[in-house]
């Protein structure tokens, strides 16, 4: 017995190193070939293959704990309402003879563009909708406080980022005062979002009575600006018939006035009308996705009704988009559509500009086709890595024409596109690999010429005062800085 011990003893002292290796090619080879079949982005690909092989056990690790997509498997079974609510706008969808008044005839460049979005996200275009842009804080704040104050049977609240603070703790004044008047109050906070201040607004919510969870919770105990599916949506319903959506998160910094340490301009949007039963459709997905809790009932119900009769609607029509969806990435086909339609103008504005090739491509199409096309980006950046990822890449479509700005501070968290003065793109998705692949977001376009030319000129505004970035200016960078702004552009694709 002794023998056979020392015999297999020997044999595993000089088999181990070959039994290893094998394991270590048999973990590799799985976690390779899982990428190269399931990852259709390329980049994407070939980023976790080169990781996992160069890293082996360490890479295939990390491939199976963030590189795999479990949240369309968990997230399928909720699509099943949308399909209800999109048959219900059918009955408020524009005729012929709207959409040829409002966007043109059948020939004509956004009437493609219109057919396009309706095909990417099997949602109609609502009629007889109102939106009202308000400018940051200051202007949206005691709008959606007001509106909270008004619910008569439900609220629905999502916020990337909820922060402990003195504008947070009116919200949750704000909220606790509708649960004690019997309105239903569902509040759901990204989980990385919520640490972004200490302590978590989240015991503050359930002290008040406010019925408040997390949204894909996470062990990081601490707050991280690059983290990915995240819920990044900005979304208030109130009574299923006002609603609001935009970039603003709610945290003091985006009061201007109250001259905040960190202070952040950015833009938010009121909206009437059927097209807010699609904002209440996604936190109902989001809601259910998170606690399992189906919000049904006359409380949680959409009022289709006309914000505006005749013909000053805004024809609107939601964009949900995130890792849930089975096309992942489907918002570069609606930008890459509009950029194609656009026929005279194009303006940009969005926090963090990292689009892939093929985005960069469409925008340079259209500026060699002789549409002016401005991107309005933020002179200072609260993301260091993603300001030089971003900067690393602007002789992209610098050299073909587009013009770039840089805003004076403060940090401009604005997300916006405006085409032709008509059609306008707004909501929580910016320009970044993160926002269009990885983070869940929701996007409203808008049909509305008034609408589009205020916003239009609210961003010729900011230009009058940026200053504009130049080919020259991107290529004499000297040579330490190209080499930071380089290495910082081979993440781009989870900045």
């Amino acid at each position: 017995m002794q023998l056979l011990a020392i015999t297999l003893g020997e044999w595993w002292l000089s088999m181990w190193p070959h039994l290893t290796a094998a394991a270590v090619l048999v973990v590799t080879l799985t976690a390779s070939t899982h990428a190269l079949l399931v990852k259709r982005d390329t980049r994407s690909a070939i980023g976790w293959v080169g990781l996992i092989w160069l890293s082996p056990v360490f890479g295939a690790v990390l491939y199976w704990l963030f590189g795999i997509n479990r949240i369309h498997s968990r997230a399928s079974q909720l699509k099943a309402d949308a399909v209800k609510v999109a048959r219900e706008l059918v009955a408020v969808a524009p005729d012929e003879a709207r959409l040829t008044a409002v966007i043109g005839p059948p020939a004509a460049a956004l009437r493609s563009l219109e057919t396009l979005v309706g095909r990417i996200t099997g949602q109609p275009l609502a009629d007889h909708n109102r939106l009202v842009p308000l400018d940051g804080g200051d202007e949206a704040y005691p709008v959606m406080l007001d509106a909270i104050a008004s619910a008569s049977r439900s609220i629905a609240l999502s916020s990337y980022i909820f922060d402990r603070d003195p504008t947070g703790m009116e919200f949750v004044a704000a909220l606790a005062a509708a649960v004690r008047r019997g309105v239903e109050v569902r509040v759901l906070v990204d989980g990385i979002g919520s640490s972004y201040s200490f302590p978590s607004i989240m015991r503050s919510l359930e002290n008040a009575g406010v019925r408040a969870d997390l949204f894909l919770p996470t062990s990081v105990p601490f707050y991280f600006p690059y983290a990915n599916l995240r819920n990044h949506r900005k979304i208030l319903v109130v009574d299923g018939r006002v609603g609001f959506t935009g970039g603003l998160n709610i945290r003091h910094g985006c009061r201007l006035s109250e001259n905040p340490r960190h202070p952040v301009r950015d833009l938010h949007f009121r909206i009437e009308g059927p097209v807010t039963a699609q904002l209440l459709q996604v936190f109902v997905e989001d809601w259910a996705f998170a606690t399992g809790e189906r919000l049904t009932g006359p409380a949680w119900d959409a009022d289709l009704s006309a914000a505006v009769d005749g013909d000053d609607g805004v024809l609107a029509r939601g964009v949900r988009y995130g890792p849930d969806d089975p096309d992942v990435g489907r918002i570069r086909l609606v930008l890459a559509g509009a950029l194609a339609a656009a026929q005279r103008s194009v303006r940009v504005m969005t926090p963090y500009f990292l689009p892939d090739d093929a985005v960069c491509q469409a925008l340079d199409v259209a500026a060699m086709r002789g549409v002016e096309v401005d991107l309005v980006l933020p002179g200072e950046n609260n993301l260091a890595m993603v300001n030089w990822a971003s900067t690393a890449m602007l002789w992209q479509v610098l050299e073909r024409g587009c013009r770039v700005w840089k805003t004076p501070p403060p940090f401009d968290h604005s997300k916006l596109m405006v085409v032709d003065r008509t059609w306008t793109l707004l909501g929580s998705g910016n320009w970044d690999e993160r926002s269009m692949r990885l983070n869940f977001e929701f996007n409203v376009e808008a049909y509305h010429r008034g609408l589009a030319e205020r916003l239009d000129d609210m961003i010729a505004e900011r230009i009058a005062v940026s200053r504009p970035v130049t080919l020259e200016e991107v290529d004499g960078r000297r040579l330490p800085m190209r080499l930071r702004d380089g290495v910082a552009r081979l993440f781009s694709p989870y900045l």
